[in-house]
């Protein structure tokens, strides 16, 4: 029963982590896109 319980703890904290990794990854993506977008719209309007 301890075997069992520690793969599906250790399954349920490699879900966690992977949904962590992947919120983290998509903010990192928009604040990118925005920081490239102010940019962008700072040079057009400098034109």
């Amino acid at each position: 029963m301890k075997h069992n319980l520690l793969i599906y703890d250790w399954n349920n904290g490699v879900v966690m982590i992977a949904v962590f990794a992947l919120v983290c990854i998509i903010l990192i993506g928009v604040l990118v896109s925005l920081m490239t977008g102010k940019k962008n719209n700072k040079d057009i309007q400098d034109n």
